[in-house]
């Protein structure tokens, strides 16, 4: 008896074949699955694809203890610092030049860097993914555990503000350059009108928000694309609640500012800003574009 040629292990049996190709071009395509599998994989993601990702972090961050929370908001808080110190680095040892102002705020992003690959608790940052979730659900409860969360990371990022500025004003850590030019850049901080404050730090919690949404598509770019959303923060003197309050406490006290204009004149018009820009503004209108997908 005539034995049948053995196939190998791999191999698609003819008639599979020839359905799968018939499916292809019924698709208007003549790629082969595989071709089309590599297709799938450079396709972007999309729109509601990245809100159910920004969504389920939030539910994470929603999930997480409160201890948890007051401990990666205090490591947020004087890791954000690193983004004053950043600029202040730049601004003291390169020329006092026209171009300056467009590299020294390069350094802003550092802190943001560090926070953000850390996954520590930064408000207006992780916050915003917390919204989404209480958007979908619409449910009381769900408005107060992002209530809750607010309040612990936001009162733990200034504490670790407070620790970092006061820290870079006693003068013990930085050079006479460098400590000249983090007053410098306190007291102009300071010099902004309130209503300034408050216009500005909405666009500064928008720009932060789209950082958020960036992030799940940037893959390989992500430390360019904080740097990149830090640095236009700064380069357009646009104001940020922790990040801010480095400085704000720097010019406490240096003497450039008094509790009055710290509180009063930065942190509640800044912190208003920063909200209505990230987590109202963006975190609505992120909803209305994929509400009729999700």
């Amino acid at each position: 008896m005539r034995e049948t040629p053995n196939k190998p292990s791999g191999a698609r049996p003819e008639n599979e074949s020839h359905i799968t190709e018939e499916r292809l071009e019924r698709e208007g395509t003549r790629l082969s699955a595989d071709d089309l599998s590599e297709v799938g994989d450079k396709l972007r993601l999309r729109a509601a694809v990245v809100y159910e990702i920004i969504r389920q972090e939030g539910e994470e961050e929603l999930a997480r203890a409160p201890r948890n929370l007051w401990w990666s908001g205090i490591a947020a808080g004087l890791s954000i610092g690193f983004s004053v110190l950043g600029e202040a680095v730049l601004r003291a040892y390169l020329p006092d030049l026209g171009w300056r102002h467009l590299v020294e705020n390069l350094g802003y992003g550092l802190g943001f860097v560090i926070v953000i690959l850390a996954r520590q608790q930064l408000f207006t940052e992780n916050t915003l993914t917390a919204v989404l979730p209480a958007i979908s659900a619409g449910k009381r409860r769900t408005y107060w555990r992002v209530l809750r969360l607010w309040g612990i990371v936001l009162l733990a990022n200034v504490v670790g503000t407070v620790l970092f500025g006061s820290a870079l004003a006693s003068g013990l850590f930085l050079t006479d350059p460098v400590f000249g030019a983090v007053e410098a850049l306190s007291a102009h901080l300071m010099e902004i009108a309130p209503l300034q404050m408050f216009l500005r730090g909405i666009v500064a919690g928008w720009i932060v928000a789209t950082l958020v949404w960036l992030l799940p598509s940037a893959e390989q770019s992500k430390l360019a694309i904080i740097v990149l959303m830090a640095w236009l923060i700064a380069v357009l003197d646009l104001t940020h609640v922790v990040a801010g309050s480095v400085e704000a406490v720097f010019a406490f006290w240096t003497g450039h500012a008094g509790l009055a204009d710290v509180v009063g004149g930065f942190f509640l018009p800044t912190l208003a800003g920063n909200i209505i820009g990230g987590s109202a503004l963006f975190a609505l209108i992120a909803y209305a574009q994929v509400s009729e997908e999700i």
